[in-house]
This record gives structure tokens, C-alpha cells and sequence, in this order.
């Protein structure tokens, strides 16, 4: 079903009304850094550099015979190649040796021969100055050559002097390319698993390139390179027949969705996840997969006109309104893929696979902002779940976090949930709680994170208390009491001693009160009093008050605390400690104190 749909989508993407993305059959688009202009002598006149207009430069991707898969031996690409193969120099491996390159004349040897054999009596301009350059060429001579030694290990492809056109692309080349395949690409014929039609088999997959993680040389989704993974005496692809065209088309297609480029693919940990849509115009499939991309990566906030419209589509998006709403081109019978990658040495595992409509995936990601939902509102744009991920990690004051701390397979399986409504796994809570108890900090988004993934239990009934958005005083859940008292006990410690304050009750007691509250809320409690009789000598209507908020909580309490704590209810305790610090009183102020004794906290606080 997976190399069916990509199988799909390559054939769009080479059939597009605004002309063909993707090479044709036979061709890959590669990375390449030079370009070797020959004579028709085969002389070497120029080498022009092939790199982007950036910052950082890189070598632009060229459309170029497939590559050869070196799983190990030396095996040459048609027609270009880097340069331990072209020139039969490279790198040189000893990063102390004093030469600036070594010679790789086993490969040049290689290259050399096998296109001398292809290209034998070919008189076609181009093909015979390159015949005439490789016989030429010494690979000793490197330096004394035009070549640079910036040139080493890039790939290079060549070029006739005086005509536009590169070498490879020349009708003839291709010819000579296509019966190449013909001969070398299959084994025999068998009935396709994808076209469903009798057909050479392709033996060895194209490799497929940008995985997050994976190899630079590539990896294979399809492959089996020991007896082990074979049966019936059956080699290589043969166990599992897919066409040669149809090999090609689907590496082809998930080689484009993994172009950052492309905005297609978000790699997330040791997850990169590849999305695409199928509409009736190109421009419908675009407009989906960008709100999709939007959803997952919402713009920073500016005071750009264009990112505030987008940023007020994607508040509608999330909130599950009708797509018409949002613009008439979004259909929400659009059909979308989703295909989650994760590499395992040289091969892929697919993480998760998801044939859907568009309209299903925004009512899950509806679902999803909903269960992060809390008042007041611990953001101003929704998170991307980047900012999600990084409530994960450490947070070190005057550090940002870093997403490698991350533990890498909760990204995948965040991402996962996320899009197919399931629970969220149960370990995000165990991770946040013990960064609580590690740095300090219980933010907006650790909290909203926490009530997520018990809200999210909570309607698949897996737990019978609904987790409240905003505070609510008739909750009486006693984790979630508890967290309210905890933050009224830390409210009256900071009323009575002000800027004295070195450390609050959360920097020293937040860990026990939230785990083993029989431990450690006798303690607190008789240090309220002392705390009390200060703010009473001078704001008595304020200790009035803190006194009152005390005792409605203590009134739902049982006589005794709890001794233990589980994770959930250490989350409940969590919420509930952040709803009572971070909602605004509705009390009015008492002229007779110098500040509002009802207000805890500023409101604006907490949001990230």
C-alpha cells in the first residue's frame, strides 16, 4: 500500500501540467560541485563550480544517471561521478599527511574502462571528447592540472565546450543509458506487487536519501542482502517482486518528499515524517499539505500583515472550523498521506502509515489543541510540536534547550498520536514530572503537555476524572487540592517575607509535596502560621484573605494526607498547583492595604 501511493505520487509529480519535479525513468537528481568542460580533443579547458546562491553555498542538484548502490566493491556511475572516480584522486584519508590529495586509481581504472567499453566507436562530439579525456588523463597530474583541490570528493559531470547542454543529456547517452538498464537493472520476469503486471523484477532497489539519521550513502525500505531474510531459493528482490520501473518511481517520490526544500518533510528525533496530497488541481494538493505543514509548524509571531492572517486561519484551523471558512480551496475530501521513517542502519522501519482525508486530520489536530487547551492560555501562537518537544528537555537558566536531549523515539511517538487520536504515550508525563523536580520550572506548556495526554484518557475511559481547563473549586480530587494549597501556601510565603525571599517552598518542597504530601504539608502548614502573623501586623485585610483561600481548601481536604502519590495523580497535582498560582482573582482590592491582596500573581506570567 506504501510503495503503491508513492508509486502514485511520482507519477504526478512527472506528469504536472507546469512540467515534470522528478526525473524520468533512469535518472536521479543528485548533488553536483563542478562541471568538467572538455574539448573535442578531449582536453580539459574549464571547470566551472556548480553551488547555490547562499550563505552557505551548496552544490546544486542535477538530474543525472541513476547512481550504482556501493554496498561494498567499486562499481562507477554513468557519465559523472566524484572525483576518486572522474580524476581518480580524493581526500586524502590521513588528516595529517601533507599532500592535498591521494590517489584513487582502482576507481579511475574502473570508471575509465567501463565507459570506454560503452562508449567504443560512438562518434557523437561529446561521448568521444570524454573517451578522449579518460585516455588522456592522469590522475598524477592533479595538481598541475586546472582543477582545484575544493574539487575533491564532489561529484562532477561534463560538458562540451561551446554547447549548452551537458554530456549525459545528449539523445545518444540516453540511449546507451536505457539499454544499460535493460541489461543490468533486472533479473527475471514475475508479477509485480505494485503495477500487478508480469515484468522484470528490479533485484536491487534505488537507495533513498535524507532520512534524519540515516546513512549519507542511502538506505532501503525493500532489500534483503542475507540467506536469512530469504526463502524459497529466491535472491535478492525476487523475494519481494517489484518492477524496475516501478522501484524507480516510488525511491524517485520519496527522494522528493525528504528535500527539506520541498516543505514536505518534518524531521522529528529519529523520526522524519513525509506527507502528501492527491487533489484534482495541483494547486489544491499544495494549499493542503502547506495548512498541514502550518499546523505542525505555525509561524513565529510578527507584526507582518501575511503572518497575521496566516497565524488567524490557523486559530480557525485548529478550532476545527469548516475549511470553506477558511478558504474555499481546501477540501476537506482531499485525499492524505502520512509515512513516518525511521532509520535502522541501512535500512528503514516505518514508524507509522496513515491514508486519510484532509478533514480528518484537522479534526485530530482540532483534538489535539483542545486537550492542550488551559486558562489562562500558556501561549500566544499555538505550539508547534518543536515547542512541544523541547518541554522535555532541560531547562537551564540563560540555556536553550536543546532538542537532542529529547529521548528521540517520544518524537515519533508524540507525532504519531497526535495524528491518529490515540493516547498519549504515558512516558511524557513521567518525563515532565522529573524535570519539575530536576530545574524548576513548571511552565505553561509542561503543564498544558500533562493535561493533554490525562484529558486524552480521560474521554478514551481510561481514568474517570475529567481534567479541568481552568480552576475549578469544586474539583475534589485530592492531587489536585493538594497542587492548589501548595500554591497558596507559596503565595502567603511570599506576601510575608517579599524581597527577603531567597528560596521559595516550591525550590525546596515542590518534589515531596507532589509525591509523599504526608511527608512534608505538617510541616508547611505550621510555617503558614508564622508566615500569616507577619502579613497580619501590617495588611490585615490581606491575611484575612489568604486565610479564607486556606480554609476552603483545607475544608475538602480528609484528615489525613496521602503517602503516596502516583503518576497521575502527581499530574493532577501539577494542574492543579498551576491553576491556582497562574488564574487571576475576581476579589476586589481593600483600599486599607497598599497593594490588591488578592491578586497572587501576574497574569501575564507563565506564557510561553
Amino acid at each position: 500500500m506504501i510503495l503503491t501511493a508513492l508509486t502514485q505520487y511520482y507519477n504526478r509529480l512527472a506528469n504536472t501540467e507546469k512540467g515534470a519535479k522528478v526525473p524520468a525513468y533512469g535518472f536521479s537528481e543528485e548533488k553536483i560541485g563542478y562541471i568538467l568542460v572538455l574539448s573535442e580533443s578531449g582536453e580539459l579547458v574549464d571547470v566551472v563550480p556548480n553551488f547555490t546562491d547562499e550563505k552557505k553555498p551548496k552544490a546544486k542538484l542535477m538530474s543525472v544517471p541513476c547512481p550504482e548502490k556501493r554496498t561494498s566493491g567499486i562499481k562507477p556511475n554513468f557519465l559523472w561521478d566524484k572525483t576518486a572516480y572522474v580524476l581518480g584522486v580524493s581526500l586524502p584519508k590521513d588528516k595529517k599527511s601533507e599532500s592535498t590529495f591521494e590517489l584513487s586509481l582502482p576507481n579511475f581504472e574502473a570508471f575509465k574502462s567501463y565507459h570506454l567499453k560503452l562508449l567504443k566507436n560512438q562518434e557523437e562530439k561529446g561521448l568521444k571528447a570524454l573517451s578522449n579525456f579518460l585516455q588522456n588523463w592522469q590522475p598524477e597530474e592533479f595538481e598541475s592540472s586546472l582543477c582545484t583541490p575544493e574539487i575533491l570528493d564532489a561529484n562532477v559531470i561534463f560538458q562540451l565546450d561551446g554547447v549548452r547542454q551537458y554530456i549525459h543529456e545528449s539523445q545518444l547517452a540516453k540511449a546507451i543509458w536505457a539499454n544499460q538498464l535493460k541489461s543490468d537493472d533486472a533479473s527475471d520476469d514475475a508479477m509485480c506487487l505494485i503495477t500487478g503486471t508480469q515484468t522484470p523484477i528490479s533485484r536491487l532497489h534505488p537507495a533513498i536519501k535524507g532520512v534524519s539519521g540515516g546513512q549519507s550513502s542511502g538506505v532501503s525500505i525493500v532489500s534483503f542482502n542475507k540467506e536469512s531474510f530469504e526463502s524459497f531459493g529466491k535472491k535478492q528482490g525476487d523475494n519481494a517482486p517489484v518492477s524496475v520501473q516501478a522501484a524507480f518511481a516510488y525511491t524517485t517520490a520519496l527522494n522528493y518528499l525528504l528535500r527539506d526544500e520541498n516543505n514536505q518533510v518534518i524531521s522529528l528525533g529519529d523520526t522524519s515524517v513525509v506527507f502528501w496530497a492527491l487533489a484534482k488541481k495541483e494547486e489544491q494538493a499544495k494549499k493542503v499539505e502547506s495548512f498541514f505543514m502550518m499546523g505542525f509548524n505555525p509561524p513565529s509571531p510578527t507584526d507582518d500583515s501575511e503572518t497575521v492572517q496566516l497565524n488567524a486561519e490557523l486559530e480557525k484551523f485548529t478550532k476545527g472550523r469548516p475549511l470553506a471558512e477558511i478558504d474555499p480551496e481546501l477540501d476537506p475530501d482531499t485525499q492524505f498521506f502520512i509515512l513516518g521513517l525511521t532509520p535502522n542502519a541501512a535500512r528503514l522501519s516505518i514508524r507509522f502509515w496513515l491514508q486519510t482525508s484532509f478533514g480528518q486530520i484537522q479534526q485530530r489536530l482540532a483534538e489535539h489543541f483542545q486537550d492542550l487547551a488551559l486558562a489562562p492560555l500558556p501561549w500566544k501562537t499555538p505550539p508547534s510540536i518543536w515547542r512541544l518537544l523541547l518541554q522535555l528537555s532541560p531547562h537551564r537558566e540563560g540555556q536553550k534547550s536543546k532538542i537532542d536531549d529529547v529521548p528521540v523515539h517520544l518524537a515519533g511517538e508524540l507525532m504519531r498520536s497526535i495524528l491518529t487520536g490515540q493516547r498519549y504515550p504515558r512516558s511524557i508525563i513521567a518525563q515532565i514530572l522529573s524535570r519539575f523536580r530536576a530545574d524548576g520550572d513548571i511552565g505553561g506548556l509542561r503543564i498544558a503537555m500533562v493535561k493533554a495526554v490525562l484529558q486524552r484518557e480521560f474521554r478514551k475511559n481510561l481514568i474517570t476524572e475529567e481534567i479541568p481547563m481552568s480552576l475549578d473549586e469544586s474539583n475534589t480530587n485530592q492531587a489536585y487540592l493538594l497542587g492548589r494549597l501548595f500554591a497558596v501556601l507559596e503565595n502567603i510565603q511570599e506576601r510575608a517575607l517579599g524581597d527577603k525571599l531567597n528560596a521559595t517552598i516550591a525550590d525546596k518542597y515542590y518534589a515531596s509535596a507532589s509525591t509523599v504530601p504526608y511527608s512534608v504539608y505538617p510541616r508547611l502548614l505550621s510555617g503558614s502560621k508564622h508566615h500569616l502573623s507577619k502579613v497580619r501586623k501590617d495588611k490585615p485585610k490581606l491575611a484575612v484573605y489568604l486565610e479564607n483561600r486556606l480554609g476552603q481548601i483545607m475544608t475538602q481536604l480528609p484528615t489525613e494526607f496521602p503517602r503516596h502519590f502516583s503518576i497521575e495523580n502527581q499530574g493532577r497535582f501539577s494542574i492543579g498547583y498551576y491553576q491556582q498560582k497562574f488564574t487571576p482573582s475576581k476579589e476586589k482590592e481593600d483600599p486599607k492595604d497598599k497593594e490588591d491582596p488578592t491578586k497572587s500573581i501576574d497574569e501575564t506570567q507563565g506564557v510561553e
